[in-house]
């Protein structure tokens, strides 16, 4: 193999970059951002699987330099934590094959999004980030947001981690004392707190691949989540829509715009969007391939996912507009109900004998200590439901969390409701 693409942090979903080039006959180098990988990706990493390992020391021109030795074929992100260093070095490895330079931030800080979202006309929703209380106390009286539902979260962090839900009028001022100064999710310390109106209304996951500012659709799915006290986005079920499906058709446009106002070019995109009673609202985008198990359903689903996107551009020059649904594919997510050592794991152990099952994995067993439902590393774990039957898969879908309601967990139990957020 004489040609190479280069992947920077290729952890979680990007471990599987190599062997998707592997196939294409394209060696892969790795290029880590940090020394080590992140808890949350270090499972992951299995340097055995790359032809060169890199790690960036700060040294941003003497690293691009060799990288430009391999004359690669392409620079991509793997994960959340490699899109701003693939950002920088794309433009002195290759430049004109990443996204637009001037708009990096709004591919990965939520203000930012929100920023280049307002500057392109697009509507959104009402939000603000800073350090200071005050400032945000006062900007929440001036718009009337103090009496509305609110979502507090940290700027620069992903998968739900430390996302709060406040009601009308409700003191949202300790899940800021709770997020500013901690270090989040992705090794980051969180410098300001963002926080914004509540969007009511179904969550839809939107994965799109770009080429040269062409946005093909790769798949669309419908995110249902729940509340649980003051913690929202807790992930129930992922489901995939048909291409042609109404709800599509109403965020597939809007999209499109957001990612041109953000700058994405060339690669992977991973977009979440609200559908409100007035429209379209952008929640976040992730310049890189979907995470979570997410290719693998993709694939299921729609018989292609974003990783062989990405080798059909980089590799054969190929792109494609939309994908096809196969068959009717869901990802059945299992929380806890609160906190607590968890005395009934074998509530699961015949899920496999469901009519639509494909397949499941739990990550915690009887006897363990289960978290407290939160973000999407909090799940118990997850069973996919794959047919061309849909009415066989919505009723295995209530089967599996009628199960989920006898979970016998010992332990703490703060109250709280399970009613849907978005």
């Amino acid at each position: 193999m004489d040609r190479c693409a280069i992947v920077v942090d290729p952890l979680g979903t990007g471990q599987e970059y190599p062997a998707a080039f592997a196939d294409a006959g394209v060696e892969t180098v790795a290029v880590l951002s940090t020394p080590e990988p992140i808890p949350l990706y270090a499972a992951s990493w299995h340097p055995e699987n790359f032809a060169h390992v890199h790690v960036f020391d700060g040294d941003l021109e003497t690293l691009a330099d060799l990288l430009r030795g391999y004359d690669p074929l392409c620079l991509i992100a793997g994960s959340e934590t490699g899109v701003e260093l693939a950002d920088a070095l794309v433009e002195l490895v290759l430049p004109g094959t990443g996204h637009v330079p001037a708009l990096a931030a709004a591919r990965r800080d939520k203000w930012a999004m929100a920023t280049a979202a307002d500057a392109a006309g697009l509507p959104h929703l009402r939000q603000l980030c800073s350090a200071d209380p005050g400032e945000i106390g006062r900007w929440l009286r001036d718009t009337g947001l103090d009496q509305v539902r609110l979502v507090v979260k940290p700027p620069k962090s992903a998968a739900t981690d430390n996302v709060h839900f406040v009601e009308p009028g409700g003191d949202w001022r300790p899940y800021f004392d709770q997020i500013l100064g901690h270090t989040n999710e992705f090794g980051l310390r969180n410098d300001a707190v963002l926080v914004q109106e509540y969007a009511d209304g179904p969550e839809f996951l939107v994965d799109s691949y770009s080429v040269d500012g062409e946005h093909g659709l790769v798949d669309v799915c419908r995110y249902t989540k729940v509340r649980r006290g003051d913690r929202i986005g807790i992930y129930d079920l992922v489901d995939f829509l048909a291409p042609g499906d109404p709800d599509v058709a109403a965020v597939w446009p809007y999209t499109q715009r957001v990612l041109d106002a953000v700058g994405v070019r060339n690669g992977c995109c991973h977009t979440e969007v609200i559908l409100t009673a007035d429209g379209p609202r952008l929640l976040e985008v992730g310049a890189r391939p979907a995470g979570g198990g997410h290719q693998m359903i993709s694939k299921m689903a729609t018989g292609t996912n974003h990783i062989l996107r990405t080798v059909d551009h980089r590799v054969r020059g190929e792109s494609t507009p939309t994908y096809d649904l196969v068959q009717h594919v869901c990802s059945v997510v299992i929380s806890a109900p609160h906190a607590g050592v968890w005395r009934n794991a074998d509530l699961f152990s015949d899920v496999s004998a469901l009519s639509t099952y494909a397949l499941h994995h739990f990550y915690f067993g009887d006897g363990d200590a289960l978290p407290a439902p939160a973000g999407l590393s909090s799940m118990v774990g997850w069973v996919v439901l794959a047919t061309t039957d849909r009415a066989a898969l919505e009723a295995d879908y209530r089967r599996i969390k009628e199960l989920e309601r006898g979970m016998v967990v010992e332990g703490a139990h703060t109250c709280g409701d399970d009613s849907p957020s978005g």
